[in-house]
This record gives C-alpha cells, structure tokens and sequence, in this order.
C-alpha cells in the first residue's frame, strides 16, 4: 500500500451527543446520524469521525469510559451502530471511531476490582505510587487542575496516578496484558466494519520515573510536567506495537492520532510511513494567541484570546514543509475541545458569514487533510451559555468567581467563559427553524443562544456558507489539490496566498484576513482565471482588490 493512499481523505467530525436527537431525550444519539447521512454526504465528505460512543458515566463527555466493548445506552445499540457502519459505506463514507486509549473511567471493571483487591491482576493495569513522607509521590500538576495523584482506597499512603480527572485513571502500558487488551478491543470494532481510530491523547501513554519532580526553585505548588508524561520515547514503541497488530488485522484503517502539544519534528516521527505508525497528526500548535490587551483583574488562562494570523503562517509554513515527502498534515479550524473559529478570531457580526467562507478556502485547499467539525460548514460560533454550572469544569467555576470578585456582573462573566471554554463549543446542531433548531424536541443536553442559519435555509442559498463549504471541498478532490506542492507568498499581515502546482497547472489562493479592503498585487502578470470566489473582489490594472474577508482561488495562465 502507499504511504501517502489516505491522501484524499476529507473527515468530518460527528459529536454525536449533539448532532441529531431522535428519541426526544435532549441527547443526539446514532439513528440522528444515520438519518442525516446524506447530509454527510452531500456536503463532499468522505470519512466520519465519531466522537466517544461508549458506555461512560460522562464525567468527560464519553473520554471516560466504563465498557468499550458496549454503546452508551443514551447514543444507541450496537445494531444501531452496525446499521450506521453499513448506511456510510453504501455512500462511500468511512467510519473511525474515537479511541481512547490512555485512560479509563473509574467505573471500568478493571480499576473497580483493582480498587477492591490488592492482590487483583488489574492493579498492575494502572499507575500506583507511594507517598513521599507523608505527602503526595511528587509534584505533577492534572491537565484537570490539582495533583495527577488521587488517594488509593485500599493502600494506605498510596496513589493512582491521573492525567486528566480524578475519575479516570491512567493505563500502564508498560504492561503487555494492558496493551494485548487494547488490541482486543480494537480488534472487536474492527470486525463491527470501521474503518479506523482517531487516538485520543496518544503522546501520554508512556511516563517518566515518579521519582522526579518538577525543578521549580524552591516554589511550592504543582506543576504541569509535560516533559515527564508527553511525547517520551515509549509512546513509539508501544504505539508501533499496536498499530501493526491492528493493521494486520485490516490493512487500510485509517489512524489518526492526537498529538496535541508536539511539535513539528515528532510529527514527522509519528507520521513517518518507516515507522510504521500514525497516517497523520493533530497537533494544537497551529493557534497561537495575541495576549497583549488581556482583560483587567482576570487570570491569562480561561480568557478569550483572539488568534494570532502571523504566527499561523509561520508555524502552517514549517508543517507544511517539514511534513512534505513525509505525510500530510491535518487542516483544521475547530473541533470539540476548543473554542469555535468565529468566536476566536471575534469576527464583527456583518463580515461573520464572509468570513467563515473565507476561512474555509484558506485553510481546506491547502495540502493535507482537511477535518471538519459538525455545525462549521454553516458557520456555528461559539454558544453564549446561561449558567455557569453548565460549563461542568472546575477550571470554569473558579475563573467564574474570580470574575464576580473583581467586579464582573454575571452576564460579563459568562459571555468571557463562553467565548473561551469547549463546552460553548459543543451546541446542538442546527437543521430547521423549529423549536431547538430541530435537533430535538426538548431542551438538549447542552444549550445556549445562538443565532445560526439552519440548514434548511442555507440548503436553498447559493451564497450560503454551506454551498461555500461544498463548492471548496468539490476544488479539494481535483490531484491539484490534493498532490500539488504548497508554497506561501511573502505578502503583509493583512493577507494569505499560497500557490499550488502540478505538472504544469498552478492555482494561487489569496484571502484577505482583513474588514478592510485590501490590494493583491499581480507580480508575475499572469492571467487568473477565478474557479471560486466568496465576497467582493475585482481586478484593475494587475492588482486584485479584495474586500472584506473576501477570498479568491484562481488557475494561473500565461503571461
């Protein structure tokens, strides 16, 4: 098989507790994809990704799983998700499921007899320490907030090690029955007709000695340790391990990983055909943030930062470059664990439809992957959430009463939280101009303002940003786009062209990032013939002029 035979791939990400509601409990379920496949498939997508399906407590919206080998009962059967395997493949779509392989939920059988009974062959599944006289096994800080170290309730001064929330305890890979587990339950989807993984939170399963704090001079307190439980060296062995053994099993599943701090050189190893690992890589560095005009008296983290354009083409350059030869990057805008890209870059109502057009040209005719997060195609921002205890994040709370504190009302507060936190992210999908949007017939499960075009109404715009999304992704399927080599013009900040070239065909992509009007000089002279364009743009002696968040991609003739 070639290395690069997942090239073609355009991947849109189901949230499925938030995509179609069909049995009125507020909670999207799997018949609700299943009755909008053709959606799915209109819109010129050709994999699924579906976020956590399994039976869960919800800790984590589904990342805290009890059985992965059972469907949460409020999403569905296993005959519902067999039927939704055979409805995308008779379209031509592929289904990858979300697999979380880091950790588990306290409720899995494995950690509840682990915690019952010290002689268990589980206890060996999970990460155990002992205290430090009489304190915690060092100082690593949660991703969660408070220590990675939580009270082992049949040991006394001993700890289980989590990464994340209190109640979900990290796997120990170090253990071959953990990683011969994993395997099984690959293997059990594999043979329910997916077609892939998108592993969550890969770079973490492997961790340094426990020994080893955090230098920190002398400060008291936690501190984040990525460089003790990200990226180390094992994460490669065990997840060449794996891999191969499931790709045995079904040689084309597609792996996409997610790498979200390494940077560009670990996402060539990762990605890497030689190494036999991922096909490709979510990385979170694309988004750098201006944080030079903060909010008074708030904390820098939980504060709504807009996105830093100089920087993204900076850092999209060296992916792009780096990855060229090696595998194809991810292009992305949003997904379920950040805020949405609107809400981000804090667009001016007015220029909100232009630019989430213009957005989608720049970012998706680029060479790689493009992986679209549900609602976007129409573009969805960000919810402004009601109550704070809707957030259902430690973090949040606390951001919350230091704003109260500090002299903030309580519609400030939560209109900075929502533009920051995922969970704003995370609203229901909107279809109609019924009630809930036609996601459900009662409240859903996360719900706030918001004021999207349904999608029965941009199905009947041609300049909708729904038929801007399909007229994008239809230009993503021509070999131009897909095998062309990239390269980004040196232009001002106010600007983003790149070019693509193959054989003797070469495209130029030019957006302006701008509300204002802005002029596109025509160096080479050459003719350009518009193949698609959102806003207003004009050509006067060799310049372009671009009005606001206008976007244009044209085939590059001769002089």
């Amino acid at each position: 098989m070639e290395a690069d035979w997942y090239k073609d791939r355009v991947v849109y990400q189901v949230y499925p507790k938030s995509f179609k509601d069909t049995d009125g409990d507020g909670i999207g379920d799997l018949r609700g994809v299943i009755e909008k496949i053709d959606y799915i498939k209109e819109l010129g997508v050709n994999t699924i990704w579906l976020n956590p399906i399994f039976v869960s407590p919800q800790v984590d919206n589904g990342y805290d799983i009890a059985n992965y080998y059972a469907i949460d009962e409020r999403l569905g059967s296993i005959e519902d998700f067999d039927e939704l395997v055979m409805a995308a493949h008779e379209r031509g779509i592929k289904v990858i499921l979300d697999f979380v392989m880091n950790h588990t939920s306290d409720q899995h059988p494995w950690f509840k007899d682990a915690c019952e009974n010290k002689d268990s062959i589980y206890r060996n599944y999970y990460l155990w320490a002992k205290g430090k006289n009489g304190k915690l096994p060092n100082n690593w800080a949660s991703f969660f907030g408070g220590s990675v170290w939580a009270k082992d309730p049949i040991v006394k001064d001993n700890y289980y090690f989590h990464l994340f929330d209190e109640h979900m305890p990290d796997l120990n890979w170090e253990n071959p029955e953990v990683r011969h587990s994993m395997y099984r339950i690959a293997k059990f989807w594999i043979d329910h007709g997916v077609d892939g993984f998108r592993l969550d939170a890969f770079i973490h399963i492997a961790k340094a000695d426990f020994k080893q704090d955090v230098p920190n001079s002398g400060e008291k307190g936690l501190k984040l340790a990525e460089q003790f439980y990200a990226n180390l060296p094992a994460v490669q062995t065990y997840l060449h391990e794996f891999i191969q053994q499931i790709k045995s099993l079904k040689e084309d599943l597609f792996i996409l990983g997610e790498a979200a701090s390494a940077n560009v050189n670990l996402a060539v190893d990762y990605t890497n055909p030689q190494n036999g690992e991922c096909d490709t890589v979510v990385t979170f560095r694309y988004f750098d943030e201006k944080k030079d005009n903060p909010l008074p008296n708030l904390p820098m983290d939980g504060q709504p930062f807009p996105l830093d354009f100089t920087k993204l083409k900076s850092t999209m350059v060296e992916w792009q470059k780096k990855l060229e030869g090696i595998s194809y990057p991810v292009l992305y805008w949003n997904n379920h664990d950040m805020a949405r890209i609107l809400t981000k870059i804090n667009v001016k109502e007015p220029y909100a439809k232009g630019a989430a057009k213009m957005l989608a040209t720049l970012m998706y005719l680029q060479r790689g992957v493009p992986c679209i997060y549900y609602g976007e195609e129409l573009g969805m921002k960000s919810m402004l959430m009601s109550d704070i205890r809707d957030f259902h994040d430690q973090q949040a709370y606390g951001f919350y009463e230091h704003a109260i504190m500090n002299g903030y009302s309580n519609d400030e507060a939560l209109k900075i939280i929502s533009r920051a936190h995922k969970m704003a992210a995370r609203g229901p999908m909107v279809w109609n101009n019924q009630e809930y949007g036609g996601f459900s017939t009662t409240v859903p499960w996360n719900y706030g303002k918001d004021n999207t075009q349904p999608v029965i109404e941009q199905l009947k715009d041609p300049t909708s940003v729904l038929e801007h999304y399909r007229g994008v992704l239809k230009i993503k399927k021509q070999p131009l786009f897909i095998d062309g080599t990239y390269y980004l013009e040196n232009t001002s900040d106010d600007l983003y062209v790149y070019h693509r070239i193959l054989n003797d065909q070469e495209a130029i992509v030019i957006c302006n990032l701008t509300d204002n009007e802005q002029r596109y000089e025509n160096r080479e002279q050459r003719k350009l013939k518009c193949i698609l364009s959102s806003g207003n743009i004009s050509l006067n002696d060799n310049a372009l002029y671009l009005g606001p968040y206008a976007s244009g991609v044209f085939m590059m003739g001769v002089k």
